[in-house]
C-alpha cells in the first residue's frame, strides 16, 4: 500500500514537471515567433526588384511604384470613390502605411479625388505637384490635409532629376515653366511627365498631357525613349499622337480607363494607331491592375484578370 501512495506521488510529480516543462516550451516557442515576426517586419526586405502597379480605379489614374530600395511612390489616386483604399492593400503589406512620395499630376478630380483618402489613411512622406489654380472642392481638401497634417509639399516648376537610389532614376521632363498660382484654360497640359529610369528599363508617365505639349517634345526631339508608356489622357484621341509615339518607341502602353465610361475612353483610333505601330497597349477596364516587374534589365508583366 506504501509503494502504491509513492508511485502516485512520483506520477503526480512527474505531471506535475512536465506541465512546468510544456509550459515553459510553449513560453519559449511564443517569444521566438515574436523575435521573428520582429525580424521579418522591420529588417527583412524581400524587395529586389522594382514594381510597377497600374491600378484599377475605374476612370481615373492611379500607379504604385516599389523600388528596391523599399520605397513606395504613388502617382495620382483615382476619383474620390473608396477604389484606391481596396486597391492598395494588394500591393502593400498590410503593416507598411507609409508612402514616401506622392505625386499628382494635375488636380482634375480623377486624380486628385482618391488622394484625399490616402493622406487621411496613410503617412505621406512628401508631395510634388505644380501648384496650378484649380478650385474643385477635392483639390482644396487636398490642400488642406496638407496644411494640416504639415506634410511636405515640393512645387515642379522645371525638369529635374530625382535619384532614388543606385541606377534608380524618377526624371521630370515636363512642366518646362512654373504654374505655381496660375489659372491655366486645359489642365491637362499642366500634367507632370515623368520618367522612372532603373538600369536598362524605362517608364514614361504623361498624365493627361495632350498633343499641345506632345508637339513640343517631338519638336525638341529630347531621349525618351522608353519600355512602358502611360497612355495619356486615357486613352483619348487628344493623346498618344503617331509622332509622339515614334519619339517614345514604347514596347507597351497601359491605358487607365473605366468600363463603358461615358467619354467613350479608349478612342479606337488611338487603339488602331497601337497596332499599326506594333506597341502591345493593356487596358485597366479589360485586364483588371497590372503589373510590370524590371531586374533593370528584363520585364515582365502580370494581368488580375488573365
Amino acid at each position: 500500500m506504501i509503494r502504491l501512495i509513492s508511485l502516485i506521488r512520483v506520477i503526480r510529480n512527474f505531471k506535475v514537471v512536465m506541465k512546468q516543462k510544456f509550459i515553459i516550451i510553449i513560453i519559449y516557442c511564443l517569444i521566438f515567433i515574436s523575435l521573428f515576426l520582429v525580424f521579418f517586419l522591420f529588417f527583412y526586405n524581400p524587395r529586389k526588384n522594382l514594381k510597377v502597379d497600374f491600378l484599377d480605379v475605374g476612370l481615373g489614374s492611379s500607379i504604385v511604384i516599389q523600388t528596391p530600395y523599399d520605397q513606395n511612390i504613388l502617382i495620382d489616386g483615382g476619383d474620390s470613390d473608396a477604389k484606391i483604399l481596396r486597391q492598395l492593400p494588394k500591393f502593400m503589406p498590410f503593416y507598411d502605411k507609409t508612402i514616401d512620395l506622392v505625386i499628382l499630376t494635375h488636380p482634375h478630380d480623377d486624380h486628385v479625388g482618391g488622394l484625399v483618402k490616402v493622406l487621411k489613411r496613410y503617412k505621406v512622406e512628401k508631395i510634388l505637384y505644380t501648384g496650378v489654380v484649380h478650385t474643385s472642392p477635392a483639390y482644396l481638401e487636398f490642400l488642406k490635409i496638407i496644411k494640416d497634417k504639415h506634410i511636405p509639399l515640393v512645387i515642379i516648376d522645371r525638369p529635374q532629376n530625382i535619384v532614388l537610389g543606385e541606377n534608380l532614376n524618377l526624371k521630370v521632363l515636363y512642366p518646362f515653366t512654373s504654374f505655381l498660382n496660375k489659372e491655366v484654360e486645359n489642365l491637362n497640359n499642366t500634367s507632370i511627365v515623368a520618367m522612372l529610369v532603373y538600369k536598362d528599363n524605362k517608364f514614361l508617365f504623361t498624365g493627361d498631357m495632350e498633343k499641345e505639349v506632345e508637339e513640343v517634345f517631338v519638336k525638341q526631339k529630347p531621349d525618351i525613349q522608353a519600355d512602358v508608356m502611360l497612355a495619356g489622357h486615357h486613352g483619348s484621341d487628344t493623346s498618344s499622337s503617331e509622332d509622339f509615339l515614334q519619339l517614345v518607341k514604347p514596347a507597351y502602353a497601359l491605358i487607365q480607363s473605366g468600363a463603358d465610361n461615358e467619354f467613350g475612353h479608349p478612342s479606337l483610333r488611338v487603339l488602331r494607331r497601337f497596332d499599326s505601330m506594333k506597341i502591345l497597349y493593356l487596358r485597366n477596364d479589360l485586364s483588371g491592375w497590372v503589373q510590370f516587374i524590371s531586374d533593370g534589365k528584363d520585364l515582365f508583366y502580370f494581368l488580375a484578370k488573365q
